[in-house]
């Protein structure tokens, strides 16, 4: 008996370390951009240091969302002549055969500073990628958002926008094709803005039973009142009316959660939400770790608040 019992507490204590899946890979990593490629789940996150240290990306890519491979320094500074600090906030879509790594850098504050949105381009997923353009793509502030924080999103007509800001504001733009700059609006436009109240960076946003759902980050990004918030509408244009928070802090769990992104598994309705936040304890505002968990609608279509665990996710294998 005695044996038995010894027995299952070593099981109980082995699932229990085994369950930990949050985070999901090591070191301080933030603003992940999560999205499927060639049946492999994959993770493309800031390397959260001081701004001077962000000079590359690693990426992490995953068969089943629990055993991750890290794909290092897949895009660096070395590769984009204009870019050498603050590489943040990466958003990759594969278009025309090609993957395409959009990202801010250098962090500019004014029209006169080099820097902003930049895209390299790669063969594969995992890189290496090249400067695509030799310059940014977007190098100045309009309607009083900061060029960072892009996503790419593609619209269910295949045509892919550029949703992008921070310092409180959010743009949209229509790209290219060939991704080499923005076609106009039909009312001459090329950056509309989008913010919805609240609304502070890290814009992402998503196609669900024909609603267009756009996320966001609220609150500060070092401090415990960073969180994640969303609206719904008819068009990727909105207009946007803010519903409420989905996604903050737990002080049992973890501070400052935010800064997201959304991994649909494909041909299923099935959804998680990846984001970074900081261990309990941790003082560093860099100190940040990505994690996911699962992000569930109820029945009229709305995101239910989604609670923040050290245990993660199961293993969800994709097929071939």
């Amino acid at each position: 008996m005695f044996r038995k019992i010894l027995l299952c507490l070593a099981l109980t204590a082995a699932g229990s370390i085994f369950a930990q899946n949050n985070p999901i890979f090591k070191g301080w990593y933030a603003d992940p951009e999560g999205i499927v490629f060639d049946n492999q789940y994959w993770v493309f996150p800031t390397y959260s240091a001081p701004y001077n240290k962000q000079v590359f990306f690693d990426a992490f890519s995953s068969p089943d969302l629990v055993h991750w491979t890290k794909h290092e320094k897949v895009l660096d500074s070395s590769a984009v002549k204009w870019a050498h600090r603050a590489m943040w906030a990466p958003s990759i879509i594969k278009q025309n055969g090609k993957y395409f790594f959009f990202f801010g850098a250098n962090d500019i504050q004014n029209n006169e500073q080099e820097g902003g949105i930049g895209v390299a381009v790669a063969n594969k997923p995992g890189g290496p990628y090249k400067d695509y353009l030799g310059k940014p793509l977007i190098d100045k502030f309009y309607n009083g958002a900061q060029p960072i924080d892009q996503f790419a999103f593609r619209d269910a007509d295949g045509k892919v926008y550029l949703i992008y800001g921070g310092w409180g504001h959010c743009n949209i733009a229509k790209l290219k094709d060939d991704f080499t700059g923005f076609d106009k609006f039909d009312d001459g436009d090329t950056f509309k803005e989008i913010t919805p109240k609240g609304y502070v960076e890290g814009p992402f946003m998503f196609i669900r039973n024909g609603k267009y759902y756009f996320m966001w980050s609220e609150g500060g990004w070092t401090g415990p009142d960073y969180c994640v918030a969303y609206a719904i509408a008819d068009s990727p244009l909105g207009p946007w009316k803010r519903i409420g928070k989905i996604l903050q802090q737990d002080p049992k769990i973890a501070t400052g959660a935010g800064h997201h992104s959304v991994i649909k598994v494909p041909n299923k309705d099935e959804y998680y939400i990846v984001y970074h936040r900081r261990p309990l304890g941790e003082t560093d505002a860099n100190s940040r770790e990505t994690c996911i968990e699962r992000m569930y609608f109820d029945k009229d279509g709305f995101i239910k608040p989604v609670t923040i665990t050290n245990e993660g996710v199961k293993a969800n294998p994709l097929k071939k």
